[in-house]
């Protein structure tokens, strides 16, 4: 502590790379400051810390920590506590760029893994961003002992130091209670749970934050009302089950069906609370389709929904720079499915409408034998009759899907209806003169083998591997453009998918000849037993990532232009 001390006094007004000198570990009474990475200038990206704090200084106990889910919960409410902290204590240095910057990768709504704060079994390790103070290119060594000595200490006693009993306990009994959840929706065949109470709409289109005026509750029909019990209190909660099989959300517009199904979509995940959401619950294993125009498509058997294309094209190992709405839609599925999806979510605002449903009177006017797309609605009971894989699908405008759905649910001034009876009775009073078009079987899910050279990161002399937001990942010459993979919710999941695909590429993993579910499966279970952070490359502070499902790595994967597989 007091070194350090030292060393920024002889390095007061000197050049900035003078800062070079402080990285090292130093003692301080509560706590070791780990400075791992120093930048280069106060205008480049900020240094790199760890605050690495002994259990004993904490108020944890081992109970706190008993499951990993426990962990994950404790370390994203502290993080939360950080954060705040940061904000309250405000920027207290003076000088140029980044000067007095003290920074913590900010969780969303939901409730992820991160390397943010990590605890282990002798330590809680915080990791943060810091701007080390200059003028100009001249270090200000007062202020960053001020820095250093002053505001980040008041950071962490307004935060790690000063957590109560109490809100830790909040936090792990609602986690209990997500998890038994959970564990009762694969025990009774459920894909999905919506507590009585939720608040679904969000603030706005660029907010995920809870609706504060006019939402209306989410109140289960009795029809489909389930009771689960939940550790920590002695009544069960309640809301609507949506069973294994297909679910057809039905209902006018402005209703709320594609909120319903957008609260869905984001509860894969737990949700913090307040949210709103934290008693939703969605599949793990769910996965949101839609078209995407324009997408890169490589060798993938697309052959169960498109076939004898023009020109006489291979639609078992169909590729494409550019893939059509339908195309890239079928293509979502396959690859979706190889990637072991178990439950689809698909709107028919984001879909391909020839992808989706062909009537009588085109079938009447268009042959069969002329048209190369088999219709999703013809498939979709083969897909979880013979592959187990559910679907909730919102759909407005095509009431042929009443024939192939196990539940349909109705949206109505946002509150829930099961129309199921009703809508079938419709079917036998309407009957569809729409031909069925699905054959005899759903067809085949192929596993591709990645060739060993398409993923590389260099550019130029340097290894290139940047996120820009959720949206894009620059990989070496390549950019992989993930806008459409909508359940990637927190940007530095984006530098969690570069970090893994790295990890692959420097160690050579591509090489192994691992079909991607075998990619997936490794890369699932390194996450497992060491936690996200085992894909950094980084010494020390592990950078910024945040927990990625295996599903939207896939997505990334099969979103790169340079794939090559076989």
């Amino acid at each position: 502590m007091e070194r350090l001390r030292q060393i920024l006094k002889q390095i007061d007004h000197k050049g900035y790379k003078a800062y070079k000198s402080i990285q090292g570990t130093y003692r301080f009474p509560q706590y070791e400051l780990a400075i791992d990475y120093v930048q280069g200038d106060p205008f480049a990206s900020p240094s790199k810390i760890r605050i690495i704090i002994p259990w004993e200084q904490t108020i944890l106990t081992r109970e706190d920590t008993l499951t990993r889910k426990r962990t994950i919960h404790i370390e994203d409410y502290i993080t939360r506590q950080i954060h705040r902290a940061i904000q309250r204590v405000g920027k207290q240095v003076n000088g140029s760029g980044k000067s007095g910057l003290i920074w913590i990768d900010p969780p969303g709504q939901e409730v992820l893994e991160t390397t943010a704060v990590t605890i282990s079994p002798r330590y809680l390790t915080v990791c943060l961003s810091i701007g080390l103070p200059a003028r100009g290119r001249t270090v200000l060594g007062k202020e960053a002992e001020r820095l250093l000595f002053e505001q980040l200490p008041t950071v962490l006693q307004q935060s790690v130091f000063s957590l109560k009993r109490e809100s830790i306990t909040s936090v792990i009994h609602l986690c209990d209670q997500q998890a038994a959840i959970r564990e009762y929706m694969k025990k009774h065949g459920l894909v999905a749970v919506i507590g009585n109470g939720a608040i679904l709409p969000r603030e706005s289109g660029v907010s995920d934050r809870p609706l504060k005026q006019g939402a209306v509750p989410f109140q289960s029909p009795k029809e489909l009302e389930v009771g689960i019990p939940v550790p920590h209190q002695q009544e069960p909660i309640r809301g609507m089950g949506i069973r294994k099989g297909i679910t057809l959300i039905v209902g006018g517009g402005f209703h709320g069906k594609s909120t319903f199904l957008k609260a869905l979509e984001r509860s894969v995940y737990d949700h913090i609370k307040g949210d709103g959401r934290e008693f939703v619950f969605t599949d793990e294993q769910a996965i949101k389709i839609r078209a995407e125009d324009g997408r890169s498509v490589q060798m993938v058997n697309i052959s169960p929904f498109i076939t004898h294309l023009p020109l006489g094209r291979k639609t078992d190992a169909f590729t494409t720079d550019n893939a059509s709405g339908s195309t890239s839609q079928a293509a979502n599925i396959m690859e979706a499915l190889e990637a072991g999806a178990t439950t689809l979510l698909i709107d028919e605002d984001t879909s391909a409408t020839n992808f989706m449903i062909r009537d009588a009177r085109m079938q009447a006017l268009v042959q069969k034998d002329h048209e190369p797309i088999t219709p999703f609605i013809d498939k979709v009971k083969q897909l979880y009759e013979e592959k187990g894989v559910s679907t909730i699908l919102v759909m407005g405008g095509a009431g042929d899907y009443f024939d192939v759905a196990d539940c349909i649910i109705k949206m109505e001034q946002y509150k829930p209806y099961d129309v199921t009876d009703e809508a079938k009775k419709i079917s036998q009073t309407y009957p569809t003169e729409r031909k069925m078009e699905g054959g005899i079987s759903f067809g085949q899910i192929n596993g591709r083998v990645i060739t060993e050279t398409c993923f590389n990161s260099q550019r130029g002399k340097k290894q290139k591997v940047v996120a820009k937001g959720k949206q894009v990942l620059q990989y070496g010459l390549s950019t992989i453009d993930l806008a459409a993979v909508e359940q990637l919710v927190h940007p530095s999941q984006v530098n969690a998918i570069g970090a893994i695909l790295l990890y692959l590429e420097r160690n050579n993993l591509f090489r192994k000849g691992w079909t991607i579910p075998e990619i997936l499966s490794f890369v699932r279970d390194q996450i497992d037993q060491h936690g996200i952070q085992i894909f950094s490359m980084q010494k020390g502070h592990p950078g910024e990532l945040v927990y990625v499902r295996p599903l939207e790595l896939a997505a990334a994967i099969n979103r790169f232009r340079l794939l090559k597989v076989k």
